[in-house]
């Protein structure tokens, strides 16, 4: 039985289960935006959000507590950088956002986005064409 336990294992070992979650939340906080199945963006939901707020208060205790759990140096400087802790201050919790992205062809699982609430699209690069004129 199932007592109160959470989280998907997604046919996976705990060891695999950990990597994803790793993987996908670098890609997450260095990117802030990543399509992935909806499933596997919920459970990231879960695993990143502690992250933002732990990076809220730059202390050592909560570097060390986040570069234990993502081993990613890059990625743990960005987040505790005063610019990005700046972004998610006032906001309480709920800093990612999930998109619905359609079906995905090859096994039709469901996707999705997930990024981060202020996430804002790049500026389109001009046409190389136009530009010449």
């Amino acid at each position: 039985m199932r007592h109160n336990v959470s989280g998907k294992r997604f046919g996976r070992t705990t060891n695999q289960r950990k990597a994803l979650m790793k993987n996908l939340a670098t890609a997450l906080l260095q990117a802030e935006r990543v399509q992935t199945t909806l499933v596997k963006a919920k459970e990231l939901r879960k695993f990143v959000e502690p992250f933002i707020t732990l990076a809220k208060s730059d202390t050592v205790a909560n570097r060390r507590l986040v570069m234990a759990r993502l081993g990613n140096k890059a990625v743990v400087a960005k987040i505790f950088a005063p610019e990005f802790r700046a972004r998610f201050s006032e906001r309480p919790g709920g800093y990612t956002r999930i998109l619905k992205a359609g079906h995905r062809l090859g096994d039709a699982a469901d996707l999705a986005l997930i990024e981060l609430v202020d996430y804002t699209l790049p500026a389109p690069k001009e046409n190389i064409s136009e530009a010449a004129e």
